[in-house]
């Protein structure tokens, strides 16, 4: 079979989807640009592969050896990689949002901006690797191993670290807005310009670790361990500190956990908090979306936005809904913006669709904005007309 896949490769074809090719020994081929996708390279040998650009989504490459493989570019999203050995591979820009990646060794591996969006890593070894600039939103890391491996720039926003030993970590200029940290062990970590808005940090050990210029907004700090932190221009601001109080941003730090006066605590700034509702006595979300935002805080309503494009003034795409979906999300982001508000700090939309069987082509776009675990609540509705007759129309409610 692998004589014939090659043979064919040779002859310039190129698409190859769901083919067999469990055990194949294709040890320094040429593969670039080839569609393999839902193939089954269960046990293969592709050490030394050039894979470039190739199709690889679904594939099924359980146990598989890709050490030293070219896959920059490829699309590995929801590819089955568990167990397989890709060290030293090149997986620079690839897509491997959705991908199981457990137990793999990806040790010295290079995965520059690539799109880990949702994978799951739980076990694997990044020893070493290079993952500047990559997209572990959401990402499962339980058990990984980052030992020496090179995270700055990348984005962990809403990963679970709970209890995780990251000890003398380097997060500089890292993503970590709403991720879990609760009771992780950050002793000596470097986390300078690291974004942790809204991330829980109860009971983490931040004793010697650097927060200079971090941002912890509306950061939960409930019995964290702060002893010899540094945190010169980092900003708390709306943070809950390790006492349990409120950031007060007209204290200096020394008098952060002085008690306070009645007439201190009544001057004391008040700012937002937001605390996702989740039961199980009604219908899951299945969707970016929550059950419910418990917040406080500055209400600002945001009007329903249509597809007009300010530079036309003037509807655009007007048979294309996920188009039309893009610019008014555009509009909303500018006016959140200039009311010093981000996504983060929406708490329900309300989606006007002119017809219902849009809803997945809007949702799709949405989606990029709001991540899962933490989107608002929002409800969608089907609607005789709307404005201009636009095929969408959204509002929102955030808090700040």
């Amino acid at each position: 079979m692998t004589e014939e896949f090659l043979e064919i490769y040779a002859e310039g074809e190129r698409n190859f989807p769901k083919a067999q090719l469990s055990g194949a020994d294709l040890k320094g081929a040429d593969l670039r640009g080839t569609n393999l996708t839902k193939a089954n390279l269960q046990y293969a040998n592709l050490s030394g592969a050039s894979l470039t650009s190739a199709n690889l989504s679904g594939t099924n490459c359980t146990s598989s050896n890709l050490s030293l493989a070219e896959l920059n570019g490829a699309n590995l999203s929801k590819a089955n990689l568990s167990s397989s050995n890709l060290t030293n591979a090149n997986l620079d820009k690839a897509n491997l949002s959705g991908a199981n990646l457990s137990a793999t060794n990806l040790s010295g591996a290079s995965l520059f901006q690539a799109d880990l969006n949702r994978a799951n890593l739980t076990s694997a070894n990044l020893t070493g690797a290079n993952l500047s600039q990559a997209d572990l939103t959401a990402t499962i890391l339980s058990g990984v191993q980052l030992l020496e491996a090179n995270l700055n720039g990348c984005k962990l926003r809403a990963v679970n670290f709970q209890k995780s030993n990251l000890s003398g970590i380097k997060f500089i200029d890292v993503d970590l807005s709403v991720a879990n940290l609760t009771g992780a062990n950050l002793q000596k970590a470097c986390l300078q310009g690291s974004n942790l808005e809204m991330a829980n940090l109860q009971q983490a050990n931040l004793s010697r670790a650097d927060l200079s210029r971090a941002s912890l907004k509306r950061a939960d700090l409930t019995d964290a361990i702060i002893y010899g932190w540094n945190i010169e221009n980092a900003d708390f601001t709306g943070a809950i500190m390790p006492d349990g109080k409120l950031y007060q941003p007209e204290t200096s730090v020394g008098e952060l956990h002085q008690p306070e006066t009645s007439e201190k605590l009544s001057q004391k700034v008040t700012s937002m908090t937001r605390k996702i509702i989740r039961t199980d006595k009604a219908p899951a979300p299945v969707g970016p979306y929550n059950q419910a935002i418990a917040a406080s805080g500055t209400m600002l309503f945001v009007a329903g936005q249509i597809a007009i494009d300010i530079r036309l003034n003037d509807i655009v795409y007007t048979d294309d809904v996920a188009k039309q979906t893009e610019q008014v999300m555009a509009n909303l982001e500018a006016i959140l913006t200039e009311a010093g508000a981000t996504w983060l700090d929406v708490v329900k939309t309300t989606v006007f669709l002119k017809d219902m069987n849009d809803f997945a082509a809007v949702n799709a776009v949405y989606a990029k904005y709001f991540d899962a675990e933490t989107a608002p609540a929002r409800a969608c509705v089907e609607v005789a007309r709307l404005p201009k007759d636009v095929l969408v129309e959204i509002d929102c409610i955030a808090v700040i």
